[in-house]
């Protein structure tokens, strides 16, 4: 009986159990995130552009005067713009392994396929990159950044999967559970590398996290809105870009959010997340290696840009974001808005 009110509050009463986690984690999040050394707090907007065409390698050599940025559809005069190429870019990537939200076998071969990819080129990568691993009993990095894709490999192979202390065929109970580890461990991990300078890259190899729907009331789509500028803040302040690989398709939530009232439980979804921060959602297909390798081609050459942010803003107000380069059948992508902090 899907209207039974007895069900209703049990499911209500988990999606409040749920949001709380994030939630308590905020205040750490803006405290650490206001160390940061990435960039001084001028109040600019900075993008990360990956330009490409309609098949091949990300786009090199275009000037300041080939791009345009819209912020709520009005053109914005940008204040810095550089060009970055390949190995000159600072960049540090990690890599995590999902063993929350998937089975042991295909954990398994979660592996297998990034010490493949580790172990690409004689192990020469091409930036710094760490290992990280979820768990049921949370987010767990391995040791220090490394170019050294051997070594990472060694590292790798030391490590054991975690035991499934939760059932994965454990109904609401367990999806609720699994999601409140995976968003946690979200914004710990994204706390951890706002606080390094640079850009940095998370890809997260992971089918997916449970999709949990229902009907909600005006406080838990608040918590949802507040979740979602939460981890949007970060990222972008970070100036971190998230890539999730090995997913499965996610419906229709990319829509823009713009108040508590169109907030759903699927704009917590891993993919949109990724999306939204300017990254890749590969789904498609089982070669995890090609997916990192077409992850980590964005860092071949892309554009960092600046602009000053509308005065007139008004606090978690959404602004659409759009860069145009003006040369037919190259398309940029970058993050999809932003939230003001005035």
């Amino acid at each position: 009986m899907s209207g039974c009110p007895v069900k209703r509050m049990f499911i209500n009463s988990r999606l409040n159990l749920f949001l709380l986690v994030p939630l308590i984690c905020t205040p750490q999040v803006s405290a650490r995130q206001s160390h940061s050394q990435t960039h001084p707090g001028d109040g600019k907007i900075r993008l990360d552009v990956v330009v490409t065409p309609k098949s091949g390698p990300p786009v090199s050599g275009l000037q300041q005067q080939d791009f345009t940025v819209f912020d709520n559809k009005a053109p914005q005069t940008i204040l810095t713009f550089q060009a970055v190429r390949g190995r000159e870019a600072p960049i540090d990537v990690v890599i995590v392994l999902d063993d929350v939200n998937i089975g042991f076998a295909n954990a398994a071969y979660e592996r297998s396929e990034i010490d493949k990819f580790l172990r690409t080129d004689r192990g020469h990568l091409a930036h710094p990159m760490a290992l990280a691993f979820l768990t049921d009993d949370g987010i767990r990095v391995l040791d220090e950044f490394s170019s050294d894709g051997n070594e990472l490999s060694a590292r790798l192979d030391k490590s054991s999967l975690g035991l499934h202390s939760i059932r994965r065929s454990g109904g609401l109970d367990s999806d609720v559970e699994r999601l409140q580890i995976s968003m946690k461990a979200l914004f710990e991990l994204g706390t951890r590398e706002a606080a390094r300078p640079g850009r940095k890259i998370i890809i997260w190899v992971s089918p997916g996290w449970p999709l949990l729907s229902g009907m909600l009331d005006a406080t838990q789509e608040q918590q949802i809105f507040r979740n979602i500028v939460n981890i949007s803040t970060l990222l972008r302040e970070g100036q971190i870009t998230l890539y999730s690989v090995g997913t499965r398709n996610w419906g229709d939530y990319l829509k823009e959010v713009g108040k508590p009232s169109q907030a759903q439980m699927g704009n917590l979804e891993l993919q949109v997340i990724a999306t939204q921060s300017g990254g890749l959602a590969l789904t498609s297909g089982n070669d995890i290696t090609a997916f990192i390798k077409q992850c980590l081609a964005d860092t071949q050459a892309y554009y960092e840009i600046s602009f000053a942010p509308p005065l007139d803003q008004q606090r978690d107000e959404y602004h659409r974001l759009e860069v145009h380069v003006a040369k037919p059948g190259l398309t940029a992508r970058t993050r999809q808005g932003y939230y003001s902090e005035p």
